[in-house]
């Protein structure tokens, strides 16, 4: 629930991992990137079994939709490249789409693997803004922008997922709560952004208000002053010009919009396709519920990309709605390969390709 302004809060007050380092630039940036590896390794060897599960699904599969739901998978990458394009543009920073669906996967990699509620993925932007010179503000405000219309894309079709539930009788507490929580999730997303557009004095008073509250949380563990209270006025002094820019093109924000409902079109696209591949039948309706529900507690799984919620929860919903446990399994195997393997595989390229660049991590570390 509170990963936005943690995220916020470590950026305005200069806690990013990444950040603290100050050596040696060549020496540490190979460091960097061997820990990230390291953690890589690590991750996918934690999950051998399911790995090797979805491997042996993929391969009872019909190719031909197997192959579809690739290409859309790469697809989906590039609707979120332009995404952040279009959003980027709108805080004043212009990007080649080519670059920010480098960019793009290389932070989804580092989300899944090192998760930090976002940071890592953050850092990833927040780099590449210091090696161009753009404003690390705008950057922020462009990703978190990215975050608010990307739930309001969701919201759309979670709201026709939680009808067809409703209308089986098996809609629970679990998903009315979850919901609750995205909701107030999205509602303290879109009023950060609102009161940093009103005035940059009322979100720094804001920040440094929660910097208070965290340091007083904290002092009597650590002693010290975790968050600087200065930073919170600097980050919103050096945010509101992007946030100025994005409240002037409020009448050009329906294509984002757009953008984020088209997002999860394409992975539920994706789920059709599985339900093809291996031959289950599927209504409009399933699909839409077993989306909805799984794509609702990928959000607000506690684990990284919900690594062993979505799958309980997606086969639990899917066999509710009189799909066959051995059914719902495979699905879900075959489509938790495709948007969550795959996509890391092509991460950590793109995160390689980024990290050989002689001045790319130099810039995560000035």
């Amino acid at each position: 629930m509170c990963n936005f302004l943690y995220v916020l809060l470590h950026w305005a007050f200069g806690d990013y991992p990444f950040l603290l380092i100050r050596y040696n630039r060549f020496i540490m940036r190979k460091l960097v990137y061997a820990f990230v590896i390291l953690l890589a390794v690590i991750f996918v060897i934690a999950q051998f079994t399911e790995v090797r599960s979805i491997m042996d699904t993929l391969q009872r599969g019909d190719w031909l939709f197997i192959f579809l739901a690739i290409g859309m998978q790469l697809l989906w990458i590039v609707n979120v490249a332009l995404s952040y394009q279009v959003l980027f543009r709108a805080t004043g920073i212009r990007e080649k789409l080519s670059k920010l669906v480098l960019l793009s996967a290389a932070a989804n990699f580092l989300n899944v693997v090192a998760p930090s509620v976002g940071m890592s993925g953050m850092a990833v932007f927040i780099a590449e803004a210091k090696r161009q010179g753009y404003s690390s503000g705008r950057v922020t405000v462009g990703g978190v922008s990215y975050w608010l219309f990307d739930y309001a894309g969701f919201l759309f079709v979670l709201a026709l997922g939680l009808v067809v539930l409703f209308q089986d009788g098996i809609l629970n507490g679990a998903e009315i709560v979850a919901t609750l929580l995205l909701l107030l999730q999205a509602t303290f997303l879109a009023s950060m952004l609102y009161l940093g557009m009103r005035s940059s004095q009322a979100l720094g008073d804001f920040l440094a208000g929660c910097a208070r509250a965290v340091n007083r949380l904290l002092h009597p563990v650590l002693r010290r002053q975790v968050l600087l209270e200065e930073r919170a006025y600097s980050f919103a002094h050096e945010a509101s010009a992007g946030l100025h820019q994005l409240r002037h093109n409020m009448r050009n924000l329906g294509f984002p919009l757009l953008l984020g409902l088209s997002n999860k079109l394409i992975l539920l696209a994706i789920f059709s396709f599985m339900f093809q591949a291996f031959q289950v039948p599927a209504t409009w309706s399933k699909l839409v519920a077993g989306f909805s529900v799984m794509y609702l507690f990928f959000i607000m799984s506690i684990t990284p990309s919900g690594i062993g919620v979505v799958e309980g929860v997606l086969t639990l919903v899917l066999t509710s709605m009189r799909v066959s446990m051995s059914d719902a399994v495979v699905v879900t195997l075959a489509y938790r390969g495709i948007t969550l393997w795959l996509p890391l595989l092509y991460g950590f390229l793109a995160f390689r390709y980024l990290s050989r660049r002689p001045e790319s991590l130099e810039a995560v570390q000035a």
